[in-house]
């Protein structure tokens, strides 16, 4: 017996957990909401664009790393219309000629740089975006062009440029001939060379002219050309090619941009990166036959590889733009470029597209938007509510009350806004502010002082910054004498020590401690690193000669520390991790260093480059490392664990998804097993320290996630995206409560954060639009206002239709019949009450405050309650509002419960959670307390109520007097005096019509009237919704002289409805059919 019980036992425990199990999936979680703040002030890197051939308002824009977006209003607004696919980063969009509602986007950026996405291939769509198709070559990584044949659909041309930072996948040019169902590759066959650009002759669609590129990236160097790069002329449509080559260097050749003279097409122009950052233009003027350099006009800045696309103008014969940092301008074929002119602009340009009607029309994408301009490059217009922003990382304060967010962008310097406002509008891009110029990284803030944080430029350019006077600080620590340089990572780690505010740590190729704040430096540990010469190491296969297309300029540094974490519950356990696959350890505050290999990590390369250690926060001996493999080809994500201080490993992987790197890890401060870790395409947490991974889908696009930050005060997660800007779960600690068990009961109602009561700010209008300031204002939301319960239901509360629709799909999915329910099951439908979740709030005496509907599917739920009552107003008709509100309540202490409705049994789900609302600020004045102003407001909501009933009241006995006057008129018998009663009952109803609302005569041409209790009202309501000062001695003498007035209505009608009584008995009596 004792058996069979303990067997029992383990089979329901065994049920219950795969119950449960089940259950922790994404779709689980998708109500716990993320919010997208952008924001949209400084936007982000742009791949392509393409204009509508028939509508120049409508645009689509590929984002380097923020998939695509379109606007059907010319930039007025915007809609991201590759949100869950496969791939975030984009490099090509096109629009069938023929057909210009099926587009073409190729995913990848086509840039060489060292922050790059990785696509996964080309997709179609036939609707103008609303639904997308991936078409193959998932292997092409980065895709530069898509072109459609301009009079047969069914054919396309791709150039795929392939992988950055390995050999092989589909790269070279690729045709279709069936609408890109199938591809046939007719160029290229070295695995380190594709194709890069494709210009097509308008009038010939089958002579057209392909560059290819050879060039690989490590994370030690990049080589920029070889020998597989060159020009390509086809004449029949892509099936064979010649490389061209007469007029063109003989040296390796790196990137290519090609373009065609719209007007003389036999003229082509080539933009071609040499060695060292040198080049050219070169022009054929014989299709491609023979070339004549120019000029040496290249890209640089960045270099070549970052930018160099060529466009011709369709207006103006040999004008070309060359894209660049600063774009270059030939009008004249390319023997001379000026730099355009861009004044209020952000450089590093990289698309251009034009109006085919307006020769003085450009609108040009470079890493900070989209800009436009209508005088051919003199003004320009910024398209500021694109959020597309690339952060780096992410630091967060704790001022009071909003904290603020600080992250470093790419090419968008660090950037500073709050999490949250305290206006009806959301966060504006005018409440953001740039604290440090240039490329930012790593920023860091004070516990407990948010006047000072840290913000960097790219090489550890790092600089304190006072938040009081706005200044920058250069605190970069430097070499003694004799000393080489420092090897500052590009993205270099700094870190505020845990146990002493003003101590920092930043890292080079050694870590340096600073105990005050940066005004002086001490190395407390040699090289960390490898510290080898990355030139003899490998690349494009083996080791290179000098002689090649190196270019080491805009990236960083090799051999460097990329990671620090100092242990919360030990001073001095410091850990560090390096781009070279090292993990060092000290005990002792530096004065030690103890060596770990990646590689001895169970199933971890060599090579995997250190993304993120960490402490735990919780256990002196474990440490967490997140890892990755990219630069190497591999894109499987590593996250590994120690228990003893790293001495040994186990990976907690799990059940994370393949091919999508592993970026941070962040730990709550509550629940050692709850972890959130930041992926490139997405973000998943665990409740289990590790064991299963669940990703947060809500209100989530496919985007990267570089960096994590959790604010302990405030309990939200705030993540920051390589493309997508800002995302912030508000208050997650409903996830702290999540089990296997919690999830197998019916609901659970979790824990409340206080709720902030104030009036929030009119900073634009008196309602929560954009105001007067147009449709392209961009603002991103604000945390819902008042108090926000989070709830968990195990299943959805279905109606009988629902249930039997369910089960009819069901039939169909296995090839069954569904048969006709029977008229008793649909009338039973008809008449059933849809169930309904409930939210009581109750004030600290019990009494109900508000009622709160909620959604009834199963998964995880959030609804607010707004800190106000119902609505004071009488409900006088079906389509009345239930969520109408009313004023504030007082702040104090509150509880809610959760219960459901179903066929009108209300049945509890949960115990009450308590929860406070507290008062956000004082005023400048000192007002009425707090429980003075809630008596005025439930005063105020009394004589509100109180009119609203006499306003229907009225209404609904003046609709009976002219029922009464028609059914009179239709008496056969004996009316005696109905008519003079009737007729004095509707001159009383007139008279004290006119007392309520004035005089109409007076009205009708606009005379004013005196006082009414309808503007009286309006007087008070005016004067208490915005403020929660409390009533002053007007609005207390107003309410009183509404009160008196109210009092004599009331018995006037009174009155005159006792008098209708009668006329009704006396309709009656006379045999007049009369119903009401």
């Amino acid at each position: 017996m004792k058996k069979l019980s303990l067997f029992l036992a383990f089979s329901l425990f065994f049920v219950l957990s795969s119950f449960a199990q089940d259950r922790m999936v994404p779709e689980t979680f998708d109500g716990l909401k993320l919010r997208a703040l952008g924001p949209g002030f400084m936007s982000g890197r742009i791949s392509d664009i393409a204009i509508h051939p028939d509508d120049d308002s409508i645009w689509y824009v590929a984002v380097s790393s923020g998939g695509v977006w379109k606007t059907v209003n010319a930039g007025t607004t915007w809609e991201s219309i590759f949100d869950g696919q496969g791939a975030y980063s984009t490099g090509s969009v096109s629009l069938d000629p023929s057909n210009p509602h099926v587009v073409w986007v190729g995913t990848g950026e086509n840039v060489g740089g060292r922050h790059m996405g990785y696509g996964d291939g080309v997709y179609r769509s036939d609707d103008g975006g609303k639904s997308w198709t991936n078409m193959g070559l998932h292997d092409s990584e980065h895709v530069s062009e898509i072109i459609v044949h301009p009079e047969n659909s069914d054919v396309m041309y791709v150039a795929a440029q392939g992988p950055l930072w390995s050999s092989g996948g589909d790269r070279g040019f690729y045709k279709s001939t069936d609408g890109g169902a199938t591809w046939k590759k007719t160029l290229g066959t070295d695995q380190w060379v594709g194709v890069t650009d494709i210009a097509v002759d308008p009038r010939n669609p089958d002579w057209m002219y392909a560059a290819t590129w050879q060039r690989h990236r490590t994370v030690a160097a990049y080589m920029g050309g070889g020998p597989g790069s060159g020009i390509h002329r086809s004449t029949d449509g892509g099936e064979t090619w010649e490389e061209v080559t007469r007029g063109l260097p003989e040296s390796n050749m790196g990137k290519i941009g090609l373009a065609i003279s719209p007007q003389q097409p036999d003229i082509v122009y080539a933009a071609i990166e040499l060695d060292r950052k040198t080049g050219g233009v070169f022009r054929s003027s014989d299709r491609g036959s023979s070339w004549t350099k120019m000029s040496d006009a290249v890209s640089g800045a960045t270099g070549p590889h970052y930018y160099q696309e060529l466009y011709a103008s369709p207006h103006q014969f040999e004008r070309l733009y060359l894209m660049d940092a600063n774009l270059q301008i030939s009008d004249d074929g390319g023997k001379t470029f000026f730099r355009m002119n861009e004044v209020a602009k952000h450089g590093d340009n990289h698309a251009i597209a034009f109006r085919e009607d307006d020769p003085d029309y450009l609108l040009i994408g470079s890493d900070g938007g989209l800009y436009e301009s209508f005088d051919l490059t003199k003004t320009w217009r910024f398209i500021e509510n694109l959020p597309v922003t690339q952060y780096y990382k992410v630091a967060l304060d704790d001022a009071e009350p909003f904290y603020n967010i600080f992250g470093g962008t790419q090419d968008n310097s660090t950037q500073g806004g709050p999490s949250r406002t305290d206006n009806l509008h959301g966060i504006q891009n005018s409440d953001w502010k740039i604290v440090l110029n240039w490329d930012g990284h790593q920023p860091a803030t004070e516990p407990g002082n948010p006047n000072i944080m840290y913000a960097e430029r790219q090489q550890g350019a790092l600089s304190r910054i006072d938040m009081i006077t706005g200044e920058a600080m250069d605190i970069q620590p430097q070499p003694g004498a004799d000393e080489d340089y420092e090897r500052f990572n590009w993205d270099a780690p700094i870190l505020v020590s845990p146990h002493l505010a003003t101590r920092i740590y930043f890292a080079s190729h050694r870590l340096w401690k600073s105990n005050n704040r940066g005004d002086s430096w001490t190395a407390i540990s040699g090289d960390l690193t490898r510290d080898q010469d990355r030139f003899t190491l490998p690349i494009m296969g083996g080791t290179q000669s000098w002689d090649n297309a190196w270019d080491v300029g805009a990236m960083s540094m090799y051999n460097t520390i990329t990671s620090v974490s100092e242990s919360p519950q030990q001073e001095g356990l410091i850990y560090v991790g390096t781009d070279d696959g090292l993990v060092q350890v000290t005990e002792d505050g530096g004065a030690n260093w103890r060596k770990i290999e990646v590689g001895s990590m169970p199933g971890v390369p060599a090579t995997a480059f250190v993304n993120d250690v960490k402490a735990d926060m919780h256990d002196v001996n474990t440490v967490y490392v997140i890892m990755d493999n990219h630069k190497y080809g591999d894109y499987s994500p590593y996250v590994m664990k120690s228990t003893d201080q790293g001495r040994s490993w186990k990976s907690m992987r799990a059940n994370l998804p393949d091919r999508t790197l592993a970026w941070r890890i962040v730990q709550d401060h509550v629940d050692k097993d709850l972890m959130f870790i930041a992926m490139e395409y997405g973000i998943h947490f665990t409740v289990d320290g590790g064991s299963t991974w669940v990703k947060l889908t809500g209100n989530m696009p496919t985007i990267s996630f570089r960096d994590l930050a959790i604010h302990k005060r405030e309990n939200d997660l705030v993540g920051a995206s390589f493309g997508r800007g800002f995302f912030v779960l508000d208050d997650y600690t409903s996830l702290r409560d999540v089990s296997n068990e919690q999830l197998a009961q019916e609901a659970t109602l979790f824990g409340v954060r206080k709720a902030w009561w104030y009036v929030p700010r009119p900073m634009l209008s008196f309602d929560d639009t954009r105001g007067s300031q147009g449709s392209d204002h961009y603002v991103a939301p604000n945390p819902e206002f008042g108090a926000t319960f989070t709830y968990y239901l195990r299943d959805s509360m279905q109606t009988l239709k629902q249930v039997r629709q369910e089960a009819e799909k069901k039939a169909v999915a296995n090839g069954q019949a569904v048969a006709f329910p029977g008229w008793d099951a649909v009338e039973a439908e008809r008449s059933e009450a849809d169930p309904v979740v409930i939210l009581t709030v109750r004030d600290s005496e019990g009494n109900t405050v508000r009622r709160i509907e909620g959604p009834v599917t199963k998964g995880f739920h959030r609804v607010s309650w707004d800190l106000r009552y119902p609505s004071p107003q009488a409900v006088t008709s079906a389509d009345a509002s239930s969520t109408a509100s009313g004023m504030l309540a007082q702040p104090g202490q509150y509880t809610v419960t959760m219960s459901k409705r179903i066929d009108g049994v209300v049945t509890e789900l949960s115990a009450p959670q308590s929860f406070d609302v507290v008062p956000l600020r004082e005023g400048a004045l000192p007002g009425a307390s707090h429980a003075d102003v809630a008596a005025f407001f439930r005063a105020y909501e009394n004589a509100v109520g109180r009119n609203s009933v006499l306003d229907a009241s009225l209404s609904e006995a003046m609709d009976t007097i002219t029922k009464m006057e028609i059914a009179l008129s239709r008496a056969t018998g004996g009316t005696g005096d109905l008519d003079s009663r009737i007729h004095d009952a509707k001159q009383g109803l007139l008279n004290l019509r006119a007392d309520v609302y004035g005089p109409p005569a007076r009205q009708e041409p606009g005379e004013r009237v005196a006082p009414t209790v309808g503007s009286r009202l309006s007087v008070l309501d005016i004067g208490l919704v915005t403020s929660t000062y409390g009533p002053t001695q007007t609005h207390k003498e107003q309410l009183q002289i509404v009160n008196e007035h109210l009092a004599g209505f009331e018995s006037t009608l009174s009155v005159i409805n006792e008098s209708l009584t009668g006329i009704r008995i006396a309709l009656r009596d006379a045999g007049v059919l009369f119903v009401e």
